[in-house]
Parts: structure tokens; C-alpha cells; sequence
């Protein structure tokens, strides 16, 4: 059984009394996705926006209980996440920072690519975007259409599209990934400025994670200064995919505290909202409430192997997140059916919450992807087949 140190426990606290404050503001986000730029005083708003700076380009973090916070570990983050999506997983995803570009940027940026990066992030409330997944070919970078091209010696040109991809339509820089030759050696990451001649970013219309924005993004003729390249200093292996992969194991034990988060909102709201139970009723929530702390033992587990490096880590984060992907819409689904017919209508804040959890299934990958890197894990022995 994993045990949280105090340090860890302090941030839980402070995140838990933040998300107290987005539950008002969750229903008017899920209405106006603009809402957010009203919201930007916020204290967790405030907090999300350097969540992830690394100490050498974060002077003023976050102190709790005499203790500087920058959110860079991996158990650190999710413990965040879960609670703050127990206040409003919208405003999670709605809030401007480096976000999932960070991961990545730190993963395979040069010192020069670092600072000018975390510059603009410190300057300002900065969105920002990571772009990997495309239309009709999802996350495949075998199948990856985006291109990326030489133009002049001191600049590259990026042609293609790229589909659901969150805040891209609100933010002023991001991570576009492309293809500079076959094979799997072949794809890149490039910083791309929003404001480039040639970047749209066209918001979709969606029924769940309104908050995030999600948006279709062309790519016509978009000129990138080769210094924004990713990765140049580092062995071709290590670049483009290889380090997505990374950063994606990094992150994936998140996105499963996010839907555990989702899951336990909806729990709550019935302990909250249901004055009694029958027996069988009971029996369910009983048994919701233990699912809930044996995925969160697992996510905590996964997040222990990232920071750790452990080459279980990859395969522990799929195995999280697609269990938080199914928990979150069973454990929604459980809490509509505790208040009858029109419960969708009687309860407006269940039926957000039933919405974004279908919404968890899509981020980072779908089951299906989670179970192969899960299958995959098992087949090289990094886990343990009892």
C-alpha cells in the first residue's frame, strides 16, 4: 500500500481547497468554453499557469507550508490532478500553461530552446498546444501525413493537418509533430508560433470537455526557424517519436488521475445529494468507493515508476489510464442511475460530469492503444504476470 510523504500530502490539501472553488464556475465553462479568461485570477488558475516550470526558469513558485512547489514530479502531479478534477476537470484542461508541451520541450529541448520557451510561459497567461493526433489517421506516426521541409538554410516549412487538438485555437505557441523522411527515424517535433502566416486553428463543436477547446489545425506552408527544431542535439534514436513516447508515459499517469478525478466527483455527488439508500444501492457505492482507491494505488504506483525510470513505467501508465477511462464513465453512469428517470435534466452538474468522462477514453490514447503498450509490457518482462 502506497503512502503519501508529507510533502506530496501538502500539495493534496492545498488542491483539494483550490478545486473547492471551480465547482461554482464548472456549469458556466461547460456553457462558454471563453469563460475561462474571466477566471484567470483563480488561485489554482494562477498555480496551473507554471505548473511544470522547472526551478531555473521558475523564480516565484508556488510555497506551501514553507515548501516550493513547481508540479515537475510525476506523483506530485497527479495527486494535483485528482483533486482539482473533483472541482471541475474542464477548468484542468481550460487553463493556460506549458502543459503537455513542457513535458517535451524539457525532454528534447536545448538550453536556448528551454529558456525561450519558459520566458514566454512566465511573461503572461500563455496557452499552449501539442499536436501529434490527425484526421483519419489518429495518432499513428507511421501513418503521419504532416511534413516537414527544408526551405533555405535556416528555415523549415511545415505542410499538413492535425485534428482534436486541445486549446490550439487560444494559444500563442505549441509542439507540432511532422515527418521529415520514411520510416520511424523520420518524425520530429517542431515549436510553432501560433501567429505563424499559415496556422489555423478551427474550434470544434463537442458534447463533453468543452473547456479545452478542441480544435482542427492546418498547416500551409507555416515557415519555422530551424532553431526551433527539437531534438537537434540529441542521437537520431532519441528524437521525434522516441521522445513523445517519453513524454507520453509522463503524462498518461495524469490524464488516468483525471478520470479518476471525474469518477470521484460523480461518487461524491451522490453521498452529497442522496439522503438514502437501499441495500443494493449501497452495495454499489460500497463497491464504486473501493474501486476508486484501487485505482488510485495504481495510478500512484505508475507515477512512482516514471519518476523512477523504471521500464515498468510505460506499461503501468496504460494500464492506469485505460482503467481510469472505464471507471470514470461506469462510476458517472452509477450516480445517474441513483436518482431515477430525468436525472440528466434534475442534475445538471451529473450530466457535465457524464460527459467529460466519455471524453477520458480519447486523451492519450484509446484502450485499445493502452492494451497493446500493456501487452507489449508483458511480452519484454517489465511486469509481472501475477
Amino acid at each position: 500500500m502506497i503512502e503519501l510523504d508529507d510533502r506530496t500530502l501538502a500539495i493534496q490539501r492545498q488542491a483539494r481547497a483550490w478545486a473547492q472553488e471551480l465547482k461554482p464556475l464548472a456549469l458556466e465553462l461547460d456553457q462558454d468554453p471563453d469563460a475561462i479568461h474571466r477566471h484567470l485570477d483563480v488561485a489554482i488558475v494562477s498555480y496551473l499557469t507554471r505548473m511544470t516550470v522547472p526551478p531555473e526558469f521558475n523564480p516565484d513558485p508556488v510555497v506551501i507550508d514553507g515548501r516550493p512547489f513547481y508540479g515537475t514530479g510525476t506523483l506530485e502531479r497527479v495527486v494535483f490532478a485528482e483533486e482539482v478534477a473533483v472541482g471541475d476537470a474542464g477548468m484542468l484542461l481550460a487553463a493556460p500553461g506549458p502543459v503537455m508541451s513542457g513535458v517535451l520541450v524539457d525532454a528534447m529541448g536545448d538550453e536556448q530552446q528551454k529558456k525561450w520557451f519558459y520566458s514566454r510561459i512566465m511573461e503572461k497567461p500563455t496557452w499552449t498546444f501539442f499536436a501529434l493526433t490527425e484526421p483519419d489517421r489518429g495518432s499513428d506516426a507511421g501513418a503521419m501525413n504532416t511534413t516537414l521541409a527544408p526551405d533555405g538554410d535556416d528555415h523549415f516549412v511545415l505542410r499538413g493537418a492535425k485534428r482534436y487538438i486541445g486549446n490550439a485555437a487560444r494559444a500563442d505557441l505549441g509542439i507540432v509533430f511532422a515527418r521529415t523522411r520514411p520510416g520511424p527515424l523520420g518524425v520530429t517535433a517542431v515549436l510553432t508560433e501560433t501567429s505563424a502566416a499559415g496556422f489555423t486553428a478551427e474550434p470544434l463543436e463537442t458534447i463533453g470537455l468543452r473547456g479545452l477547446r478542441i480544435t482542427a489545425v492546418t498547416l500551409d506552408d507555416v515557415r519555422v526557424p530551424a532553431g526551433q527544431v527539437l531534438g537537434r542535439h540529441l542521437r537520431a534514436t532519441q528524437r521525434g517519436m522516441w521522445s513523445a513516447v517519453q513524454g507520453l508515459n509522463r503524462l498518461r499517469p495524469g490524464v488516468a488521475a483525471f478520470g479518476l478525478g471525474i469518477a470521484r466527483a460523480a461518487y461524491e455527488y451522490v453521498l452529497d445529494n442522496r439522503r438514502t439508500l437501499n441495500t443494493a444501492e449501497r452495495h454499489r457505492l460500497d463497491r464504486l468507493g473501493l474501486r476508486l482507491t484501487e485505482l488510485r494505488q495504481l495510478i500512484w504506483r505508475s507515477a512512482i515508476a516514471v519518476d523512477d525510470n523504471d521500464p515498468a513505467a510505460g506499461s503501468l501508465a496504460s494500464a492506469a489510464k485505460a482503467r481510469a477511462s472505464r471507471l470514470a464513465e461506469e462510476a458517472t453512469l452509477e450516480a445517474l442511475g441513483c436518482f431515477g428517470p430525468g436525472a440528466r435534466l434534475d442534475h445538471p452538474l451529473l450530466d457535465k460530469l457524464a460527459r467529460d468522462a466519455r471524453g477520458v477514453e480519447f486523451m492519450e490514447g484509446t484502450g485499445n492503444i493502452q492494451k497493446l503498450n500493456l501487452f507489449t509490457g508483458l511480452v519484454q518482462g517489465h511486469l509481472r504476470r501475477d
